[in-house]
């Protein structure tokens, strides 16, 4: 399989602090993989970096082959962990701003979308709770006919029953010839979907294998292992 997201060499400092360590990953295209770690472990510097959010201290990141860009971004379909959107806006405007900035929007997949979450395309993002805003970034993420789609923590505001739902919709919603790469805390929810699992630790890369082969080689579930790795000394 081709490599479509590569990180060289990566180092990232704010000021006196190094969050990334000469971090070497490559991300296979057409697979799904979490990449999982403790707070504070540099799991959301990596998405940002990847998205042109974040300049590495050192070393560089490949999108497709390519450096950072303009038009690597358009490759790149990204749900941050916080929303970025205006409370003010209606569901409707938060579609419209989307339709007109990314080429590869798909309205009428929006519109579907919105339908199946039970959203009111005509409500102000500040009459919505948390999850509610999470399940719209997560349409308007979703919407796009991306190479790749880099989700950060997209199910932390939304309640148990809605869970299985909301992935179920990032699966069937995806371009099949793209690559997931999803990062959450709640791994018991979402490895049942992934083709591979990434561990980082205090800025490191500490595992990187197929999920199958590592539930298989442990006897246990992939968030029976996070914890005894991260969590139980």
């Amino acid at each position: 399989m081709s490599v479509i997201l590569e990180f060289k060499d990566i180092n990232k400092s704010f000021g006196e602090k190094q969050v990334l360590k000469n971090i070497n990953l490559k991300i296979e295209s057409n697979k799904k993989i979490g990449l999982l770690g403790k707070n504070g472990s540099g799991k959301s510097t990596l998405f940002k970096l990847a998205n042109d959010l974040l300049t590495p201290t050192s070393g560089q990141v490949l999108v497709d082959g390519k450096t950072i860009s303009s038009e690597t971004k358009k490759l790149v379909s990204y749900l941050p962990e916080r929303t970025y959107l205006s409370a003010s806006m209606k569901v409707s405007d938060a579609i419209n701003f989307f339709a007109d900035f990314y080429e590869d929007f798909d309205r009428e997949k929006a519109e579907k979308l919105l339908v199946d979450l039970q959203l009111d395309k005509n409500m102000r993002l500040s009459k919505m709770s948390k999850g509610m805003k999470e399940k719209v970034q997560l349409v308007l993420v979703m919407s796009r006919n991306a190479k790749i789609y880099i989700l950060d923590e997209p199910l932390g505001g939304v309640d148990p029953a809605s869970r299985d739902y909301i992935l179920q919709t990032i699966l069937k919603n995806f371009n099949k010839d793209a690559t997931l790469l999803i990062s959450t805390h709640m791994i018991a929810d979402i490895e049942k979907i992934l083709d591979e699992v990434v561990f980082i630790d205090d800025g490191q890369i500490v595992l990187q294998e197929d999920a199958n082969k590592l539930r298989e080689k442990e006897n246990c579930t992939i968030d029976e292992i996070f914890r005894r790795k991260f969590y139980v000394r």
